[in-house]
């Protein structure tokens, strides 16, 4: 039996609402994990140490992965592969190329990192908008699995903007960042992207977070307390974000 005009009225109601509705819930998970941080900021070495160990692990379990399964069958491997590169690369020139060496970072280069993060927040609303337009079940993948490290996101953020800028910095990008994947959604639900195009970007996002966790984070948290618990923080980090997108993928 066709569906009648009110019937579609409000599926229609649905495939928007749901969307935004989890958007809204991704950025108020981020502005808790944040919170969270802040409060416990006196316990900086060990969060940073966690912090690495979370930022690897969403590239090496969501974000790659996510890239694979979307990228695969439209702009293949190697193409992804180049996109990791160059995510890696253009990073490791910024940050070298702005004073990447100095413990504490000064001007803009102090934002680099949480810039980086808030465009990932923006990219997984983007991904949830983008999947409720293909169909329901895929847009509720998606959402779960972004809902799943967004206390992370959150978390990153704060920690990663006290290690090199002030509190009321760190407390900007937490906002930013809370803000961005209810941001993204309504992006998504307006917008037309590629799943090829998508897949690109999450694979340069996952090689730029490869680097912020290698080549800032780790060597950062040990440097700041040299001690095994800290190493042991960062591989429950890598273990926290392996398990959470085991149980939504």
């Amino acid at each position: 039996m066709p569906r009648s005009n009110a019937q579609r009225e409000e599926t229609d109601a649905m495939t928007v609402t749901t969307p935004l509705l989890l958007g809204l819930a991704a950025s108020l998970a981020t502005m808790l994990g944040g919170l969270v941080a802040l409060r416990w900021r006196h316990r900086l070495m060990l969060i940073l140490g966690l912090t690495a160990g979370v930022v690897l692990g969403v590239a090496v379990f969501d974000l790659l992965p996510e890239a694979i399964e979307l990228g695969a069958p439209t702009v293949g491997g190697r193409w992804l592969s180049v996109a990791v590169a160059t995510g890696l690369a253009c990073y490791m020139l910024l940050d070298r190329g702005t004073g990447g060496t100095e413990p504490s970072a000064k001007g803009w280069r102090g934002h680099l990192a949480p810039a980086t993060l808030t465009l990932h927040s923006l990219i997984d609303g983007l991904g949830i908008g983008l999947s409720f337009q293909a169909s329901a079940s895929m847009g509720w993948v998606v959402a779960t699995a972004v809902l799943s490290h967004d206390l992370a996101d959150g978390v990153n953020t704060v920690t990663l903007s006290l290690s090199s800028r002030t509190e009321i910095a760190a407390r900007r990008w937490l906002v930013a960042n809370a803000a961005a994947p209810f941001i993204g959604v309504v992006l998504g639900l307006a917008l037309k992207v590629s799943s090829g195009a998508l897949a690109l970007v999450l694979a340069g996002f996952g090689g730029a977070f490869l680097y912020i966790g290698v080549g800032e984070l780790l060597p950062r948290s040990y440097r700041l307390d040299p001690r095994p618990r800290t190493t042991a923080a960062s591989l429950v980090g890598v273990a926290l974000i392996a398990l959470t997108t085991s149980l939504v993928r």
